[in-house]
């Protein structure tokens, strides 16, 4: 068997064995024939004439991402740089329009994103932009659905990943949030002090109220008590005048007592002679006679009539109501 015999038949075998070729899962295959397109070929073993097809490229069918990052400029003349992720694939019915209509499909998804994008955010403050960033995203979908499915891709999803602002708006932002946080804080103290001012008002009320009855309370249970005593000493036969003495010079013996058993308190010291308690007990009863008969006087003396430029006036000294006026 001659050489050239031999390497006719090893070129004959590479040849034959350049006629199969295997097409991975999730990608298709561009068979052209001397430069024009003859078929898509989808995964598995395929087969194809040597020499005359050849394979002019192949399409991945997956699921693609592609992160485009924005400058923009937003209604508040506030720079910021946006992140926005678009899903991506190429639809399998469709992948002759995917080669050959679209050299580079990147750049022509990014120039979407672009226009849209700086489309949209110019619209927003900066605050709206953070609230409505979904808006965003979909006007993106929309818009690329609209032009790229003409090409052959599918628009899965776009996502605003990412909102940038200038290193001062972030802090400017977040004293403008911490100070709102402190006029919330302060707001619920006021609250919670009005509430304790209020509270401790009510309560000193009560106190004051429950105290005004014990004092009344007491006062009775010792008029009650005088009462007895006096009657006690009645049935002895010591007179009401004397009685009331021998209690008033008690009573006062008992609040020195009390007064002394305080280390702090201040001590006034009255008359202590023996007919002390008489002369004060006394007085009171002077005084209260005296006032008795004041009022009984003032109740029985006639109505007196002053006279003014244009009117009568009635006035009674003991009524204590603004006088009538009478034409």
């Amino acid at each position: 068997m001659s050489t050239a015999f031999i390497i006719l038949l090893v070129l004959a075998f590479f040849i034959f064995m350049s006629s199969f070729f295997t097409v991975k899962q999730q990608t298709s295959v561009i068979v052209e024939r001397f430069g024009k397109f003859t078929s898509v070929r989808n995964s598995g073993l395929q087969l194809k004439i040597p020499v005359i097809d050849r394979i002019a490229g192949r399409v991945n069918l997956k699921i693609q991402q592609l992160d485009v990052l924005i400058e923009t400029q937003t209604k508040d003349n506030v720079f910021i740089k946006m992140k926005v992720s678009v899903q991506f694939k190429v639809i399998q019915e469709h992948v002759y329009e995917a080669f050959y209509k679209l050299e580079y499909p990147h750049d022509q998804i990014t120039a979407y994103v672009f226009d849209v994008v700086r489309a949209e955010v110019p619209k927003l403050i900066l605050d709206d932009v953070f609230v409505r960033k979904d808006d965003i995203a979909i006007a993106v979908k929309r818009e690329l659905n609209e032009a790229m499915t003409t090409y052959g891709y599918d628009i899965i999803n776009t996502l605003v990943t990412d909102i940038d602002p200038d290193i001062q708006v972030k802090n400017a932002m977040n004293r403008i949030n911490a100070a709102e946080r402190e006029k919330t804080a302060a707001m619920f103290e006021s609250e919670a002090q009005r509430i304790r001012i209020v509270a401790k008002a009510k309560a000193e009320a009560e106190s004051k109220k429950l105290q005004g009855q014990g004092i009344a309370d007491q006062r009775r249970e010792i008029a009650r008590g005088l009462v007895e005593s006096v009657e006690v000493l009645n049935n002895v036969g010591i007179n009401s005048q004397e009685a009331s003495a021998l209690i008033v010079i008690t009573q006062h013996y008992d609040t020195l007592q009390a007064i002394g058993a305080d280390t702090n308190s201040n001590l006034i010291l009255l008359p202590n002679s023996p007919q002390a308690a008489s002369d004060m007990l006394n007085s009171m009863v002077t005084s209260f006679s005296a006032s008795n008969i004041i009022g009984e006087e003032m109740k029985r003396q006639p109505r007196k009539v002053k006279k003014t430029n244009n009117s009568d006036i009635n006035y009674n000294p003991s009524d204590t109501s603004e006088p009538t006026e009478t034409a």
